[in-house]
């Protein structure tokens, strides 16, 4: 028997909506779990994973369910409050990831290590690199007479579309670190299959949102 288009519309946002709800329960779940691994203070090197989950996993996909209509915990609040909250989850994100690359970085140098020579250390580099951009290029949305020439909101689409790359780049860093002897050591079997599940789900979720708010864009300038 065929849904019928209302049918199929509530269909829809049930399974938006759950899958949102099991985005933030992953986003908080893996830190708290890499916490567990790493038991942060046991050495240097534990508070690396902690803070690269924290900014990539938990402060970062939550900057961006903020605006999600069906799951943001800030429904009821105005978009200027929705975008504030964003600029402070986003610059813990930043902080987090800066510190947690200043560790390794540091840890290596004390233990003679070579820098930046595995797929890991390169796209965490990049992933942190293009995250400061990316915070930096966001100060146009704050001031965008400083871009004559562009739109408020074409400013808007590109932040956000290159917001996604960068979030899929801390996602790929984040699997990569999962590929890494600590944590395959750590987690084996079918828990580590599930750890990676955690950043393809939450990407999976982030990629649904982005392509829905550019499509409303596009209707509505129809």
């Amino acid at each position: 028997m065929a849904l019928t288009a209302e049918t199929e519309s509530r269909l829809y946002r049930s399974l938006r909506a759950a899958a949102g709800a099991a985005a933030h329960l992953v986003a908080l779940g893996f830190p708290t779990a890499v916490a567990v691994l790493a038991r942060p203070g046991s050495s240097l090197f534990s508070w690396h994973p902690l803070l690269m989950a924290l900014a990539f996993s938990f402060l970062m996909t939550e900057a961006l369910l903020i605006f999600s209509p069906e799951i943001s915990p800030l429904r009821a609040f105005s978009r200027k409050v929705k975008v504030r909250v964003h600029w402070v989850l986003q610059l813990l994100a930043l902080l987090c990831a800066l510190l947690g690359l200043g560790l390794i970085t540091y840890n290596k140098h004390l233990n003679g290590k070579a820098h930046f020579v595995t797929w890991h250390g390169l796209t965490g580099l990049l992933t942190v690199l293009y995250a400061g951009g990316q915070c930096t290029g966001g100060l146009l949305l704050l001031y965008p007479k400083l871009m004559k020439n562009w739109t408020l909101a074409k400013l808007k689409l590109y932040h956000a579309t290159s917001g996604l790359v960068g979030y899929l780049l801390g996602c790929a860093s984040l699997m990569l670190g999962m590929c890494s002897l600590w944590f395959t050591t750590s987690v084996t079997s079918v828990s580590w299959y599930l750890a990676m599940l955690c950043p393809l789900l939450t990407s999976l979720v982030i990629m649904n949102q982005v392509s829905n708010a550019y499509l409303y864009r596009k209707r509505s300038q129809h």
